[in-house]
């Protein structure tokens, strides 16, 4: 089994992502990214979404009106996302950021981390940094593919060795997982449901079984 023979029926199942979930209007475009990436720190979507709309709406839209906003007022609009106070102040830090984007100096900023380096270099840079999140660790676990304990960085380079250095795959296939793990490899799996559930070591025989002899319906 190998990675490609995953993401081809996830990607029949699914369809294409075109990720990143994108509201428009903040300038330019690659800041969006930036501002989800932290925001969506220990949080889901929904609430990132709610966030984002509150900037928006107050004219918040540029790293410049980012940092002209008091850190309280950033904080009360963001606080939606969760951990607010502690989100402002990443914001500001990285509104303030004007080096060369490498992951490196990415990283050397006080809260960002891996995944949301490497989320801003793929979705707002178009760099081939694959993004490893929980879903990723769950998934391909339970998949037999790596070990639960593996570090962010082991991860990241077995997708990056077995995948194609393609940035568009790199992307797509990120947003598959998320959503693969959002509606089935959740932390209680539905394993009979699931489109890839053939594949997985963790999953129940019959469930394997199943999968393997029914037709799914394209793009769910």
């Amino acid at each position: 089994m190998t990675l490609m023979m995953i993401y081809r029926p996830l990607l029949e199942y699914f369809g294409p992502q075109n990720w990143w979930p994108m509201q428009r209007g903040f300038r330019p475009p690659e800041w969006e990214v930036c501002l989800g990436a932290v925001l969506t720190q220990n949080t889901n979507w929904s609430n990132v979404e709610k966030a984002l709309s509150n900037l928006k709406a107050s004219g918040i839209i540029s790293k410049q009106d980012i940092l002209r906003l008091g850190e309280n007022e950033l904080a009360e609009l963001i606080k939606p996302s969760g951990y607010y106070n502690q989100k402002a102040k990443k914001l500001r830090i990285l509104a303030s950021f004007n080096g060369k984007v490498t992951r490196n100096n990415l990283l050397s900023l006080w809260g960002i981390g891996r995944e949301t380096a490497d989320s801003i270099l793929l979705y707002a840079y178009n760099k081939p940094y694959f993004v490893i999140d929980a879903y990723t660790r769950r998934i391909f676990s339970r998949l037999g593919l790596v070990q639960k304990d593996s570090s962010y960085e082991e991860l990241r380079h077995f997708f990056e060795r077995n995948i194609p250095r393609d940035t568009a795959i790199y992307k797509e296939y990120h947003a598959l997982i998320v959503e693969l793990g959002k509606r089935f490899c959740r932390k209680k799996p539905l394993c009979n449901e699931c489109p890839i559930s053939h594949f997985c070591e963790s999953a129940p025989s019959g469930d394997r079984d199943e999968c393997r002899s029914r037709k799914f319906p394209k793009h769910r």
